[in-house]
């Protein structure tokens, strides 16, 4: 009668010991993709993976967890890869609703912002790893040599190469949290009012608009480029549409409604007070989660 007992002690501390750091793998994961389905999937397959261990020969869990994580985030990276090559028009992160403690964390609130979500998708698999288990989560070489199968001294020369690469493509003039929220507040009423004039006062010369359909809803397959473009479509749907502030991805957002259905996400870039980037995510299989919060953690 012992053992029963004494696999369920077994299987109730691989449970917590999971539970405990399935935020932060959820974080890393969809870091990694850019998709929250596919973290989730990615969590599902390192569940599977960590029951089969026995907790007691791991000296570090929370190391254990984020290594299986890892490699399955980049086995989904790959396919995903794949997927996107024959996606419809830009492709888009999977926008996140955000609790308010997001944002408060200043670099986790930056890692998980559209804008940097792009740059990262501009990284190759490995790399892209490297970066996130480096700059957002701290962990040491030896540790992501582990998750990445290569040697401590190939992961500083990809760190290295990663981080001058995101340096390069990181917003131009970071903003505080005061000055964004007001820039997207100025937008919002330039868009509802239909002030022109004040909607390019917003927008930098050089926005560029990029709308994710994925082939199912109407899109701009194509960047729309310029302040006046932008300002064009914007100021053509702005008399059908409401909209509704809220945080999406550690920044302030927008939620796009039309006849009171959740139509769109418009996630921005905001450098030095200007618009630099609008997101707008339409696809619907992209919008499922936008009914709650999702917690993120570093």
């Amino acid at each position: 009668m012992g053992e029963p007992v004494a696999g369920g002690d077994r299987m109730d501390s691989v449970t917590r010991a999971f539970v405990a750091h399935r935020t932060l793998l959820f974080t890393v994961a969809y870091e990694m993709l850019g998709s929250a389905a596919d973290a989730e999937d990615v969590l599902q397959e390192t569940w599977l993976r960590w029951v089969g261990i026995d907790p007691g020969t791991v000296r570090d869990q929370r190391a254990y967890l984020v290594r299986i994580t890892t490699r399955q985030a980049l086995s989904h990276l790959r396919t995903l890869g794949r997927r996107k090559e024959s996606y419809v028009g830009p492709w888009l992160p999977e926008p996140l609703l955000t609790a308010p403690d997001v944002a408060e964390d200043a670099e986790l609130a930056d890692s998980v912002s559209m804008a940097m979500m792009l740059v990262l998708e501009t990284l190759a698999p490995t790399e892209r790893a490297v970066f996130v288990l480096r700059e957002v989560f701290d962990l040491g070489y030896d540790e992501i040599a582990e998750a990445v199968d290569k040697t401590p001294a190939a992961v500083r020369q990809i760190a290295h190469r990663a981080r001058a690469h995101v340096a390069a493509r990181r917003p131009r003039g970071v903003a505080s949290a005061v000055e964004t929220r007001r820039t997207v507040e100025a937008f919002q009423r330039a868009v509802e009012t239909g002030d022109l004039q004040r909607l390019l006062d917003i927008l930098a010369p050089d926005v560029v608009l990029l709308t994710d359909g994925g082939g199912v809803v109407r899109a701009a397959l194509a960047p729309v480029v310029g302040a006046e473009q932008v300002a064009h479509v914007l100021g053509r749907i702005a008399a059908a549409m409401s909209l509704q502030p809220t945080q999406v991805n550690g920044d302030p957002a927008l939620i796009v409604r039309l006849g009171g259905e959740l139509d769109t996400v418009l996630a921005m870039r905001i450098d030095d007070g200007l618009v630099t980037g609008l997101y707008a995510v339409r696809n619907p299989e992209k919008l499922l989660r936008l009914e709650r919060e999702t917690t993120l953690r570093r």
